[in-house]
């Protein structure tokens, strides 16, 4: 019980696994008395899901700790910026029907007296109370090149290609970070006495030991659910999508690049719309319950001849996919933890799958167990986060649902309060009386924060509150507050490029230097 934790082998390549390998072998400590080993074993043949394309401002300090340079990031990946989510047509479709979460917080002070400020201007809420939508009406990034790698005017993540994110971190964790890479098949699990796992078993290269293994492989789950048996709780009849059709559209060059990603409602589903400096990644998604798939193909053929015209549909390739919004019972298993799909899923509102992950691994080096004696309450500790933390997600992406006044039959059994968590439901109904703060959330490190509910909130229509209670000062505080975010967003208009000048810039620098070498 006292043997270090000297080995961790990862099993299953991807996001998941290689953010793992390189997180796990950056933070090591050489000079520890049983340095860590990190082993990553991946099937030669299963391809990387690339549709997660969407991350969290967290993603910055992710890259920053594993040491891969942002320039260089941003070119390798085909990454733009992202500073929000826009929500077109959630709330009843009509025309003009829109709002932004953006990534910075709304102005500081009393949150009571800001939603009293804004609701007495009548202004849209996230537009008065930041300057981050101003830029992203603009195309603008939120960064000028002369700043730092990971700095920023304003808190922003990355759009990406997720393939060849994964690509990346794998050249990054075996040149640079000494992960041993085995392409092989798992084709056995030996398991000790007291049930840990001992060893996998690859086809051509034998039994591989460690002391801890991540369970990366995906839906397929082949340690945790296949090994250890464990199961998954459903949360689709509060989420109801369960398919998604996905397809890369090409852009011209010179074209503009989004700020943030755009999520514009349907009859029966969303569709995400996401600007990369090459080409945009869309999909459809939606509820088999309330959509054939022929609808959902009519439903993303329209879209896109609306947004993407003169885009020869024909030559396009959609993939259709198929997913359920659930998570596992336990998610740290005696020495297997699962980390990405293999924990579970939800539909890709709010891109929380990739921040998942940087979490999941948060949690795991923070709190690393040295040696195998205290492995199993790391195990359940971290068990008890990760479910308050999914049950977080599910409130927040239903909270997207439950306030529209859509009438189409999914909005309307998105509505059902058969169907809402009862935590939710009873915020909402505290929320009437006053906005969301930082007390309704019990966490340190909440994965949304109250500003994130007050977005939503606001963006959708939701009533504001005349609170009973402000403090005295604080309303005299809100007009030079509002003058202030006013200001900033000019002086943020006048003085960053668009997302397009940027991107562009910094690929015609990388590019010169391979131009002059082979000349």
């Amino acid at each position: 019980m006292d043997t270090p934790v000297a080995h961790i082998v990862i099993v299953g390549g991807g996001t998941a696994g290689w953010l793992a390998a390189c997180l796990i072998a950056a933070r090591a400590d050489p000079a520890a008395s049983a340095p860590l080993r990190v082993t990553l074993v991946e099937s030669p043949d299963v391809p990387t899901i690339g549709v997660g394309e969407g991350t969290w401002p967290t993603m910055r300090r992710t890259l920053a700790r594993i040491g891969i340079d942002e320039a260089d990031f941003l070119t390798a990946c085909d990454a733009s910026f992202k500073q929000g989510s826009r929500f077109d047509g959630w709330v009843t479709g009509a025309a003009g029907d829109s709002y932004l979460h953006p990534f910075v917080a709304p102005m500081e002070g009393d949150p009571a007296a800001v939603v009293a400020a804004w609701r007495d201007h009548g202004a849209d809420f996230a537009g008065m109370v930041s300057a981050q939508p101003h830029v992203c009406a603009r195309d603008l990034a939120p960064r000028q090149r002369g700043m730092p790698g990971y700095a920023g005017a304003l808190n922003y993540a990355y759009h990406l290609d997720a393939a060849k994110l994964a690509a990346l971190l794998m050249r990054h964790a075996t040149e640079r970070l000494g992960v041993r890479h085995v392409r092989d098949h798992v084709v056995g699990v030996d398991k000790a006495a007291d049930g840990d796992i001992a060893a996998v078993r690859t086809r051509e290269s034998g039994a591989i030991g460690g002391d801890l293994f991540l369970d990366c492989t995906g839906h397929a789950a082949l340690l945790i659910g296949g090994e250890y048996g464990v199961g998954v709780i459903d949360r689709s009849g509060e989420l109801f999508n369960d398919r998604a059709l996905a397809v890369q559209v090409p852009v011209a060059a010179g074209s503009p690049i989004a700020s943030q990603t755009n999520a514009t409602a349907h009859g029966a589903g969303w569709i995400w719309d996401i600007g990369l400096p090459t080409r945009r990644g869309v999909g459809c998604v939606y509820s088999s319950a309330h959509a054939s798939d022929d609808e959902a193909m009519d439903t993303l053929m329209a879209y896109l001849g609306r947004a993407a015209p003169g885009v020869g549909m024909n030559a396009l390739s959609v993939r259709r996919l198929t997913f359920r919004s659930q998570h596992r019972e336990r998610f740290w298993v005696r020495n297997c933890l699962a980390v990405g799909l293999s924990a579970g899923f939800l539909e890709p509102l709010e891109a929380s799958a990739i921040v998942l992950i940087e979490l999941s691994l948060d949690a795991l080096l923070d709190h690393f167990p040295a040696t195998r004696g205290v492995m199993d309450i790391h195990a359940a500790r971290f068990d008890a986060l990760f479910r308050y933390r999914w049950d977080r997600i599910v409130e927040f992406l239903k909270l997207h649902y439950v306030l529209s006044r859509r009438d189409e039959p999914y909005w309307r059994d998105h509505r059902d309060s058969a169907t809402i968590p009862p935590r939710l439901a009873e915020l909402l109904q505290v929320w009437r009386h006053q906005p969301p703060l930082r007390t309704d959330f019990g966490m340190i490190d909440e994965v949304f924060p109250a500003a994130s509910y007050q977005y939503v909130l606001y963006g959708m229509g939701f009533p504001p509150p005349r609170p009973a209670i402000v403090r005295g000062d604080a309303r005299a505080d809100m007009a030079q507050l509002l003058r202030g975010v006013d200001q900033r967003a000019r002086t943020l208009a006048a003085s960053l490029p668009t997302n397009r000048a940027y991107l562009d810039a910094l690929r015609n620098v990388r590019a010169a230097p391979a131009m002059e070498h082979s000349a």
